[in-house]
């Protein structure tokens, strides 16, 4: 069974979301914890967060245990952006992007 969370409006962009979705997908959902615990960003903690609320929401609402769950899927989308303008030389202005993501995970019962 298929048990997903979604973490929307994420603060981190999608770009640096999709480099560690990469390192743990299709790994066990404890081998993921630990992955991320010790990976070196502190956007790791929000993609854990995600990780956390689905392993809970599989837990609960269909009663499959933590330990026998795998990350199946994982994927993230374009959030909204906020748009700022920074200030550049003789007047003019940038825009600066600050991006956000929406963030999908999907795990999965091993025993099929």
């Amino acid at each position: 069974m298929e048990v997903r969370a979604i973490a929307r409006h994420a603060p981190i962009a999608p770009k640096k979301a999709r480099l560690i979705l990469d390192e743990i997908r299709g790994k066990r959902v404890d081998e993921a914890m630990a992955l991320l615990r010790f990976i070196p960003t502190p956007h790791a903690r929000i993609i854990a967060k995600a990780v956390r609320s689905a392993v809970a929401n599989a837990e609960n609402n269909y009663n499959l245990v933590p330990r026998t769950l795998r990350v199946s899927k994982a994927w993230v989308g374009d959030g909204v952006t906020f748009k700022r303008t920074l200030p550049r030389a003789r007047g003019r202005a940038d825009i600066m992007r600050r991006r956000r993501s929406n963030i999908t995970i999907v795990v999965q019962d091993e025993e099929l």
